[in-house]
Formats: C-alpha cells, sequence, structure tokens
C-alpha cells in the first residue's frame, strides 16, 4: 500500500481549513482545535508549509496563518513535496546511484513513469478540490477489474 505520512496527512487538513476561510488569518492554536490535532503537531507543519511558501504567516495579536495563494492556484502535489520531498514511489525512480541492485535491474524507467503518473495526478488536484467535500466510495476488485460502489453486486 502506498501511503503518506501522517504528517503530510495533517498538511492536507490544516491547509484544507484555510481553503474554506481564505480570507481569514487564523491562529495556529485555532486551527489545531478545529482541526482536532495538537498543537505543537499543527504549528510543526504550518511552519514547513511556511517554509514552502504556500502559507504565510502574520506576527501580532490578530496573526496566524492563511494561503499564500488562491486554493485553486496550489496542487496537492505541492502540499506532498512540501512535506515528503520530491514525489517518487523508489529511491531509483529520484535520481541515478541511489539504490545499490541498480546496475542489474531493468525496472527503473518503469517505477519513474509510475511515479511521473502520481505526481501528474496530484498536481491535476487542487488544494480547492480537495477542500470540497466529497463521499468517500469504496472500491471492490474482482477478478475482472475493479467495481465501484455504485454498481450492484449479482
Amino acid at each position: 500500500m502506498l501511503r503518506i505520512s501522517k504528517l503530510t496527512d495533517y498538511a492536507t487538513v490544516l491547509m484544507a481549513n484555510l481553503a474554506r476561510q481564505p480570507e481569514i488569518c487564523v491562529p495556529a492554536s485555532q486551527l489545531a482545535e478545529e482541526c482536532g490535532l495538537e498543537p505543537p503537531t499543527a504549528a510543526k507543519v504550518l511552519k514547513t508549509l511556511a517554509r514552502s511558501d504556500l502559507v504565510s504567516s502574520v506576527r501580532g495579536v490578530n496573526g496566524g496563518y492563511r494561503l499564500a495563494l488562491a486554493p485553486d492556484e496550489i496542487s496537492v502535489a505541492a502540499i506532498v513535496r512540501a512535506m515528503e520531498g520530491p514525489i517518487a514511489l523508489t529511491e531509483c525512480a529520484l535520481e541515478p546511484g541511489l539504490c545499490s541492485h541498480e546496475p542489474n535491474c531493468s525496472l527503473r524507467g518503469n517505477w519513474q513513469r509510475i511515479g511521473l503518473a502520481v505526481e501528474d495526478a496530484l498536481e491535476r488536484l487542487s488544494l480547492a478540490d480537495l477542500a470540497r467535500p466529497v463521499a468517500p466510495r469504496i472500491a471492490i476488485r474482482t477478478e475482472a477489474g475493479p467495481l465501484s460502489a455504485n454498481e450492484k453486486l449479482n
């Protein structure tokens, strides 16, 4: 199973919260409470997002955090890169020489293709898209291929 880290998940939750109120500067403590996160964790994630210029921080009595760009201008890929670094599914897909098996492996190009497809999908999904609620869909895999939750099972 491919997974993002918990901190990246928290980053998407915090960013989606900010996207729902883009004109407001929200204190980190309030964001933490609204998102159900511990304040130190929220603060750590917000500082990382600020270093990547995805959120801006404002000091003072009415200070806090707000999006640095409009929600439709921030891709999910940008959030993942801010928290995780370059998007790649394997080390060899990042750059040559990171894997000791590289000289004997013919899969590097294929892993790069898969990684680019994942990154492209994340680039096409904006924070505005992510902030819109969508009903969860359950997919069931069969021998004939994936079956969506909306299809009837016989």
